[in-house]
């Protein structure tokens, strides 16, 4: 298990006036680790797609994860600097680092308010140019797609907005790490939408979804003081352990589904169900910080494990799938 900290990153890690110091204070400010919560789902809709068609399209299918990653990015990055401005990050104690209360380079010294929103802005503009390349191959319907990514991840944090303090950032993420990503990317490959590839995208945006709900557990204190209404701080911590266990049956159900309608064979039940069962150990896990710290974080740690391994579950079973 990794070391219970409320600490963050070092700015003596992060100095320096060069080109290296500077590309490595950007890059670690977007979150990184966490990539793989969009990458994943990119490359669960490519293996839909390719797989209906016979063949991959590389190049498409490499930048939607150029373009989705540096959306993520400066989603992240963005979020700091609504969390800092509205005050939710600077006195978060209950914090696990670095699971949750952001990357703490704000509240660190290592990059301003200012300098955190220019490298947000910095990385949307970035993210045209592969969206671009794309509207070139695929055509407009990939503007509208990249616009809906860029609109949920940039209002989940935007002040006057919020999504993440009115109650329906976890909702917004299922969807912008779910469906939004799963189905797009298959689109790319074959130009089909269909609900059979809905219902996988249910547990894979899910599974994320869960990511956020319980790392808002430790930050629930300092969430609630600074106004943002998440669903743990309108649930409580039982009622947030409720609602994830609820996510799981309900990422179990997609799963099944998408056997029922044939996207899926029979023998994904069997992962599923393992999956299932992980997500709900996780969930009753779900405690207060301050009694069961060392606790919490193993089921943060689940969670996260649940995300990824679920994902190339259902890649490998689209890829050798009958």
């Amino acid at each position: 298990m990794q070391q219970q900290t409320t600490a963050g990153p070092s700015p003596d890690a992060f100095a320096g006036s060069g080109f290296g110091s500077r590309f490595k204070r950007a890059f670690f400010a977007t979150r990184p680790k966490f990539f793989t919560a969009s990458v994943l789902p990119v490359v669960v809709g490519t293996a839909l797609g390719a797989k209906a068609i016979g063949e991959l399209a590389w190049v498409t299918a490499l930048l939607a994860i150029v373009a989705t990653v540096l959306v993520h990015a400066a989603s992240n990055v963005l979020n700091d600097v609504g969390d800092d401005i509205t005050g939710a990050d600077a006195p978060n104690t209950g914090r696990i680092y670095p699971f949750t209360g952001g990357s703490r380079f704000i509240q660190a010294g290592i990059l301003s308010r200012d300098e955190m929103r220019r490298l947000g802005i910095g990385l949307l503009i970035a993210a045209a140019v592969p969206g671009f390349a794309l509207i070139a191959i695929a055509g407009p319907t990939v503007l509208w797609l990249g616009l809906a990514g860029i609109a949920l991840g940039t209002l989940y944090s935007v002040p006057r907005i919020y999504l993440a303090g009115r109650g329906v950032g976890e909702l917004a993420v299922a969807v912008a790490f779910g469906p939004l990503p799963v189905m797009g990317a298959a689109w790319l490959q074959d130009g089909i939408f269909d609900i059979g590839r809905f219902f996988v995208s249910v547990p894979v945006g899910l599974w994320v979804g869960a990511i956020l709900l319980i790392n808002e557990v430790p930050d629930m204190v300092s969430d609630a003081a600074a106004g943002k209404r998440t669903q743990v701080v309108r649930l409580g911590v039982g009622g947030a352990r409720g609602l994830y266990l609820a996510m799981q049956v309900a990422a179990l159900a997609g799963g099944l589904a998408a056997i029922y309608v044939g996207v899926l064979p029979w023998w994904y039940a069997i992962p599923a169900a393992a999956l299932f069962a992980m997500g709900v150990k996780a969930g009753l896990g779900i405690a207060d910080v301050r009694e069961k710290r060392g606790q919490l974080q193993k089921s943060i740690e689940m969670t996260l494990a649940v995300q990824a391994l679920g994902s190339i579950a259902v890649i490998l079973t689209v890829a050798f799938g009958g």
